[in-house]
């Protein structure tokens, strides 16, 4: 049987982070993932501000345009009535997952990660800390980290279900091929469907398009993706519509115990608004690794949850800031007045962008917002009284 100082379970972004940060310090590491790269990712690809820093903190990454599709062109909309128009965007790139995806997987193993892959695995026993993969094979580890999606086997180990049924996102998608884009412009539509918004992403040789929100909330998700994909006016006429669950800015309150950590989507943590999970996966695997360390170095292993739920905790903060804000954007009782302070002319598209690049905070857009909801209620009246 093979150990390792810290097995990652699951390649993604948040695996092969805390993968990379963990085999740079100088720690043995293995990686698991039931899939072989490149492999499918149901994700718009949008790579934000913040993301940005992140892969160049934690990779050395930079955005290549050969990964990388740069886009300073952005419009909100709400049931495909045009709201704001921004041409002059702070930088904003997206990308394909599969592409991407693989090339952080590729920098952890040449930082001398070892890779099990193509093989889900059978059995977890956190008693032994050992994990057994589906051919038999059987894996040692002082600390664990799951990496492993919305899904993860990892938090059903430790807790009995990976999610909330009754808080549970759901997202559809496709991926729309086109010869090359008819416009740079990556599009929000805040009413797309209910609790939930949708998006329609360039790229240099398909356009993204997609609607998630709150499964429970949103009963006809399905007939939304119809309307929406209708309304960006793209062929999409033989391409595979693809479902997935998504941690709708559920977070996890508890993401692990003792010497096993959850991370990423695992841990639930993306942002309900912004749809933010990049970079979070990211930050958070890189958080994992470094409890992990720290805790082995101590010759504690047990004590890596109680670490990285304290370095999470600024994390955490945001996304139950994001998930007040939900009670504002989504109801139908209050979306009104959040769609009339996002029209054009207003300062809310601005700083929604510097939210999405990282220079704000969802305590700062909080006050602004508060500021400008009796002009945008009084402008609600004087439309339905004229």
């Amino acid at each position: 049987m093979k150990h390792y100082d810290i097995l990652v379970v699951g390649s993604g972004p948040a695996g092969s982070a805390a993968a990379i940060t963990a085999a740079k310090a100088g720690l043995s590491v293995g990686v698991v993932d039931k899939a072989s790269f490149p492999r499918a990712k149901l994700c718009g690809g949008l790579i934000t501000g913040r993301s940005a820093k992140a892969l160049d903190h934690v990779f050395g990454l930079t955005l290549d345009p050969d990964l990388f599709y740069r886009s300073t062109h952005i419009r909100f909309l709400s049931d495909g009535t045009l709201l704001s128009e921004i041409t002059d965007a702070p930088d904003m790139y997206l990308t394909q997952r599969w592409d991407f995806d693989a090339e952080l997987h590729k920098r952890a193993i040449a930082a001398g990660v070892t890779a099990y892959l193509g093989q889900p695995f059978r059995d977890v026993d956190l008693a032994a800390h050992t994990v057994t993969l589906r051919n038999g094979t059987t894996l040692g580890y002082r600390c664990l980290i799951g990496a492993d999606g919305v899904s993860s086997p990892v938090a059903k180990a430790l807790f009995g279900q990976a999610y909330n049924p009754r808080t549970i996102g759901f997202g559809f998608e496709v991926e729309a091929p086109h010869d090359h884009p008819k416009s740079s412009a990556v599009e929000v539509d805040f009413s797309a469907t209910d609790w939930g918004y949708g998006w329609s992403f360039p790229k240099p040789s398909s356009q993204t398009i997609g609607v998630g929100g709150v499964q429970s909330r949103s009963p006809n998700m399905a007939s939304a993706m119809t309307r929406f994909v209708n309304q960006t006016g793209a062929d999409t006429h033989g391409a595979k519509r693809k479902g997935h669950f998504l941690p709708f800015g559920d977070f996890s309150k508890t993401p692990g115990k003792g010497a096993v950590l959850l991370a990423g989507d695992a841990a639930g943590l993306v942002d309900p608004i912004t749809g933010e999970g990049i970079a979070l996966a990211i930050e958070s695997g890189q958080l994992a690794a470094k409890a992990a360390i720290d805790a082995l170095h101590a010759k504690a292993p047990k004590t890596a949850y109680r670490r990285y739920k304290r370095a999470l905790r600024p994390i955490h903060r945001s996304l139950s800031h994001a998930r007040r804000w939900r009670w504002m954007i989504f109801p139908k009782a209050t979306q009104p007045a959040f769609i009339a302070a996002f029209t054009q002319g207003s300062s809310m598209p601005r700083r929604y962008l510097d939210l999405l690049a990282g220079r704000l905070e969802y305590s700062d857009l909080h006050g602004i917002y508060l500021r400008k909801l009796p002009k945008a209620a009084m402008a609600l009246l004087r439309k339905r009284f004229s």
